[in-house]
């Protein structure tokens, strides 16, 4: 009777989750993949929809304008996760260290995450500034005509991963001295009488006992850092000649600008697997600790 009665109160109790989690997520879902299957013919009235099967599909990996963004995406993808990884993991072991000014050094690196992706964008917008921007006034000493960084070809997606590195790293930065706090220090101890210090106690001691944060970590900004949507948006719209272009940002002037909502939900989906078939690769390659 008792484990009857516990099992009665874990279901009343995990139902608002429950109710929550179906509202918002398996209702959208299926009503996203409804509408990948479907066109809509009266754009004033979604009630009106035309079955198409795999039309939406077909025509999205036809599409070149896909192709451009889904290639744009990745080299957002290539240059900012591996940086933010690799920046915060080194920020946090610095900090840890018995420097002076610790507290300050941990308000200062995570201060630009609580800022708003709007107030970043607009505030990085006039340090790229090719005329007046803060970037360019310095390199002016150095350099004849310094480049515009929103306005290269070559430049603008290194300049947009580079900003979104300023904004976030601080995330990665909690979670890796959060992760290195908690490994104990004997460990350091016993690898110091054993002759292990520096590098050696890094690999041996420091990534294998962090291995859970990092994978957490690098999992995170990869699906993050897929959906890049408010930077190209806001800064750029997908220029210069579309080489800012993103999935996401494709994705919403698909379903919102050109109103083509199923060809849109087919591009949801499909991101949906590539982030899934990225989450399931991140995982065997370095998630496995069991190895």
């Amino acid at each position: 009777m008792g484990l009857r009665k516990e099992t009665i109160e874990g279901v009343l109790w995990s139902i608002p989750y429950l109710a929550v989690f179906t509202v918002f997520l398996i209702w959208p879902a299926l009503k996203g993949l409804y509408m990948s299957l479907h066109t809509y013919p009266n754009k004033f009235d979604l009630t009106e929809t035309e079955w198409v099967g795999l039309q939406n599909y077909v025509e999205l990996f036809q599409d070149p304008v896909f192709y451009n963004a889904m290639e744009g995406t990745l080299l957002f993808v290539a240059i900012s996760v591996p940086a933010l990884v690799i920046l915060g993991l080194i920020m946090a072991l610095g900090v840890n260290r018995d420097v002076a000014g610790k507290r300050t050094l941990r308000a200062i690196y995570f201060s630009p995450y609580v800022l708003t992706v709007a107030v970043v964008t607009l505030v990085w917008g006039q340090v790229y500034s090719q005329s007046y921007g803060l970037i360019n006034y310095y390199l002016g000493f150095f350099i004849d005509n310094p480049p515009g960084w929103l306005t290269s070809p070559d430049l603008v997606m290194a300049a947009l991963a580079f900003m979104t590195v300023w904004w976030l790293v601080g995330f990665n930065f909690v979670i890796f001295l959060a992760a290195r706090q908690s490994i104990p220090e004997r460990l350091y101890e016993a690898a110091r009488l054993d002759g292990a210090t520096g590098w050696r106690a890094f690999k041996d001691i420091t990534l294998p006992q962090m291995r859970n944060s990092v994978v957490f970590v690098v999992m995170v900004q990869f699906i993050l850092q897929f959906q890049v949507f408010a930077q190209p948006y806001v800064m750029t719209q997908g220029g210069p000649k579309d080489t800012s272009d993103t999935l996401v940002y494709y994705l919403y002037r698909s379903a919102f600008s050109q109103q083509q909502f199923g060809y849109g939900a087919a591009m949801g989906y499909v991101l949906v697997a590539i982030l899934i078939i990225i989450a399931i690769v991140n995982f065997k390659v370095i998630g496995d600790s069991n190895d």
